[in-house]
């Protein structure tokens, strides 16, 4: 067998189409390409066709995984959730079943997207302290507690958090002067604070200072 073609994807011109003997076999990111040595008259075997296959399916998988890490910080646990939807088979838009990619491709590609730090539980928690709710506020056990949902340790937290110029006092205050419209009488005003994971002696001695 032999390479006789590759051209360039009409909708995606990061992937090329590889043809073995005249027909379409397999495409590849244009990295791949370089990184694997793949051109027109190489000489294949079976062996080789399945290895670039598994390539093949491993770039897909990563350029959706890289897309979605870019977005926005992600935790590992969040990307690696991401990942195991991907896993399982779905039924295709001309409703013929696809099959999902194997467990240890994606554990592959989580284990690329950290090498290359695209994900990163300490950057992505350092984000998520400085930039959730900072207009209207937000508790550090709140913090603490949604940063734990996404699988972050104990430690980074607390390391973040001492980083951290956000403080539960000033946090009180965007939260008061964003709520007291909407509460009858400060007791249930309270109530609603202590909900969201202030402490109810801070809140208290927060109160009368903000009008």
């Amino acid at each position: 067998m032999k390479i006789t073609t590759i051209s360039a994807q009409v909708h995606n011109p990061d992937r090329v189409n590889i043809s073995v003997d005249g027909a379409y076999r397999f495409s590849l990111d244009i990295s791949q390409v370089i990184e694997l040595g793949v051109k027109i008259g190489r000489e294949l075997d079976e062996s080789d066709i399945e290895t670039f296959e598994a390539e093949s399916q491993f770039g897909k998988l990563y350029a959706r995984a890289l897309e979605y890490s870019l977005m926005r910080p992600h935790s590992v646990k969040e990307v690696r959730d991401y990942l195991w939807k991907k896993t399982l088979d779905r039924r295709g838009k001309e409703g013929r079943m696809i099959k999902g990619y194997s467990p240890t491709l994606t554990e592959r590609v989580l284990q690329r997207l950290q090498q290359k730090k695209y994900v990163n539980d300490e950057q992505f928690t350092r984000w998520w302290v400085e930039n959730r709710n900072q207009t209207k506020g937000t508790s550090l056990r709140k913090l603490t507690a949604e940063l734990r949902t996404k699988g972050v340790s104990s430690d980074i937290i607390n390391i973040a958090l001492s980083e951290s110029e956000r403080s539960d006092d000033d946090e009180l205050k965007k939260m008061i002067i964003k709520k007291r419209s909407k509460y009858a009488d400060d007791q249930k005003l309270m109530q609603y604070l202590a909900r969201q994971g202030f402490d109810y002696d801070a809140i208290k001695r927060a109160l009368p200072s903000v009008d």
